[in-house]
């Protein structure tokens, strides 16, 4: 069984239950499962691989729960630079109807090569709509050809405008097309046990864009199948929560309620329009939560409230959100972003460096339904970054507090990643991807979406 030793790193992250910084430390992995972590005099001192820890903080890789990778195709389009979220959609959904197998395929690897730069090992997809001969398979392939942890979710658009539904017909399927391919890619991608590299989940897009008999049917073909989860979006905007008033007659939370899409088995993306009672009910249902900050401040949605989430006992993880709608996929520098933003909301105290490394981490391995992710614990996944003290932005900063200088300086790109025991980081490089003639292919399916401007 293969083997692999990191040693020598100037602080290790443990995220255990006593949040363990251990300096001079390191870890050792065998068949792509934590054995050993302690200090380095205390480890093996040879391994099929050894990677140098010197001036390194090293942390369990982060969790990214919501994203669509699609959305790098269309960054910071000047009609949607300035657009609330129905508007930035209205704007978008034409350009999106030009997808096609190639373009989810090509977005997935550029999304998902900046996810592992910036120190995630694991990410959830939402991708909801499926023009052209656009498939799910496409970006599960850009997955496992980087190497990254991955939870897709078979998306959803069923209710078109003729049916008073925010997107235009074309972007929508019939609900019958829509169950089928569900359940063909859980039977095709989803590994419920320990370790696995691929789950699936399904996730209509939002209480707008599908009919309640599609998230219904959703929730029963989710869970007759053994780890297969479900995601949305909830209580984004006020504009939500009005449509679901006039529509429905309640709030946005509690019309997932009232569809059965509550529980251990079910996350949203957003809540950023949640009372005091709506906290308590997706505390007492086990509710999970991905919280987005970037893409609240950029479309102007609003602060959701995570810290009063936590303290109820709401699992609450950390979230780039689609590259439309933060125009970056880097989640280190998110969670910058979600420690700062929660300190607007609530004051300096509101929410700690470690506060924030917990939602990174451990907070978004439980929104997944993860125990083997998120710690530096012998039994975990070998999932782990490092990140070197040496840059410019860390000047100053390191000498104090290594751990902190990651949050409160400006976010750097990781040195060393590895993934189930696999480097996918190298000298911060991705081993084996052609950056520019990725990058090149991209811009170039970008400009024929957007008509060629």
């Amino acid at each position: 069984m293969p083997t692999l030793l990191l040693r020598d790193a100037k602080i290790l992250v443990t995220q255990d239950e006593t949040r363990r910084r251990i300096p001079d430390g390191g870890l050792f992995v065998r068949n792509g499962v934590i054995e050993q972590v302690g200090p380095t005099s205390e480890l093996p001192e040879t391994a099929d691989r050894i990677l140098d820890g010197r001036d390194m903080v090293v942390l369990p890789g982060l969790v990214n729960t919501h994203h669509h990778l699609y959305q790098t195709l269309t960054r910071a389009l000047p009609a949607t630079q300035d657009a609330t979220l129905f508007a930035w959609l209205q704007a978008l959904y034409p350009v999106w109807g030009e997808l096609t197998d190639e373009a989810i395929y090509v977005s997935a690897l550029i999304g998902l090569a900046e996810l592992l730069l910036s120190g995630c090992t694991t990410t959830t997809d939402h991708l909801y709509l499926f023009p052209n001969d656009s498939t799910l398979d496409a970006e599960v392939r850009a997955a496992t050809e980087l190497g990254i942890r991955f939870h897709p979710t078979r998306g959803s658009m069923s209710l078109g405008q003729s049916r008073g539904g925010l997107p235009p017909d074309r972007v929508v399927q019939d609900e019958e097309t829509i169950l089928s391919d569900c359940e063909r890619v859980i039977h095709r991608y989803h590994h419920p046990e320990r370790y696995a590299m691929l789950r699936v989940g399904l996730a209509p897009c939002s209480p707008f864009s599908v009919t309640p008999t599609l998230m219904r049917r959703s929730a029963e073909l989710a869970r007759r199948h053994v780890g297969v989860t479900l995601h949305t979006h909830v209580a984004e905007t006020l504009d939500e929560e009005q449509f679901c008033i006039e529509k429905f007659g309640c709030r946005p939370i509690a019309y997932m309620e009232d569809l059965g899409w509550v529980g251990p088995d079910v996350w949203y993306a957003h809540v950023v329009h949640a009372n005091g009672a709506e906290i308590r009910r997706l505390a007492e249902t086990g509710t999970g939560v991905a919280h987005c900050p970037t893409s609240n401040m950029r479309l102007g949605s609003g602060i959701a409230p995570v810290q009063a989430m936590r303290a109820q006992g709401v699992r609450v993880g950390l979230a780039v959100d689609g590259s439309a709608s933060n125009d970056s996929s880097h989640l280190l520098a998110e969670a910058r972003q979600a420690l700062l933003l929660q300190r607007v909301l609530g004051g300096a105290h509101a929410i700690s460096v470690a506060e924030t490394l917990d939602l990174a981490t451990l907070g978004g391995a439980a929104v997944l339904g993860r125990d083997d992710i998120g710690a530096l614990v012998p039994g975990q996944a070998a999932d782990f970054i490092a990140l070197d003290l040496n840059q410019l932005g860390y000047a100053g900063a390191a000498v104090h507090d290594p751990v902190g200088a990651l949050l409160l300086c400006a976010p750097a790109s990781v040195a060393w990643s590895v993934i189930n025991g696999r480097i996918v980081v190298e000298g911060g490089q991705i081993p084996g991807l052609d950056m520019p003639a990725l990058i090149a292919r991209h811009n170039a399916i970008a400009r024929q979406m957007a008509g060629g401007n």
